[in-house]
């Protein structure tokens, strides 16, 4: 039942190797060969999740959770102090670096962070959780939606729609906010003008049509 998607290759000593697989397939789990033996410090598979629709199908679930296939669209600076994954990967923040910190603004404007979600859905409840930033925390954030199955384009101003209008935020604290959201493909997180967010965790269902194409995508690559 094991598929090769990598051939044997020759490693050299204290390096580290990148190969490209090519296969659509999705798998759910990865067996590493070494011949004859030897050590390996770290093994990273990089990829999409796509999710099994049945498992999701009218359940209420995290949208804009990396473990149900949503990840990062876009950002407003690239220079971060810590991975913009990190605000909505699974569990809790431990420490301030597991979550997401922009640098210190000096110029005009707020930054942002475009959240591509699981699938075209409904969001009821969303939690901005500032956990472990004391100080740093964003004074301010809001969140907007946008539906990219009607077309619009995520640097069209006019496409998105408020989720929650701007609120103040608490140092060390989870936010919940129940919102009653449009139908979405992505979510903006806007934070004033700058700060840290642990976790961001946007609850709710798909639409029909959000699940039709969860599951196109999981018969694509089964």
């Amino acid at each position: 039942a094991w598929q090769q998607i990598v051939p044997p290759g020759l490693l050299t000593g204290d390096a580290r190797h990148e190969v490209k697989v090519s296969s659509e397939r999705g798998f759910t789990h990865i067996r590493l060969n070494i011949f004859p033996d030897g050590g390996v410090a770290r093994l990273h598979v990089h990829g999409e999740v796509v999710p099994d629709p049945a498992v999701l199908a009218g359940l209420t679930f995290d949208l804009a959770a990396l473990e149900n296939g949503a990840d990062v669209a876009g950002r407003s600076d690239p220079n971060y102090y810590s991975s913009p994954r990190n605000v909505i990967s699974p569990g809790l923040s431990r420490v301030m670096g597991e979550g997401w910190e922009t640098r210190r603004r000096r110029r005009p404007g707020h930054e942002w962070l475009v959240i591509r979600l699981a699938g075209p859905g409904t969001i009821r409840l969303a939690e901005i959780d500032t956990s472990w930033f004391r100080g740093n925390q964003p004074d301010t954030a809001s969140l907007q939606t946008l539906d990219a199955t009607t077309g619009a384009s995520l640097s069209d101003k006019s496409a998105w729609r408020d989720l929650l209008p701007p609120t103040r935020l608490l140092p060390d604290t989870p936010h919940r906010f129940r919102v009653d959201g449009a139908p979405a493909t992505h979510v903006r997180l806007n934070v004033f003008p700058d700060g840290g967010v642990a976790r961001l965790r946007l609850y709710g269902s798909l639409t029909d049509e959000g699940l039709a194409v969860a599951r196109r995508r999981w018969e694509e690559t089964a």
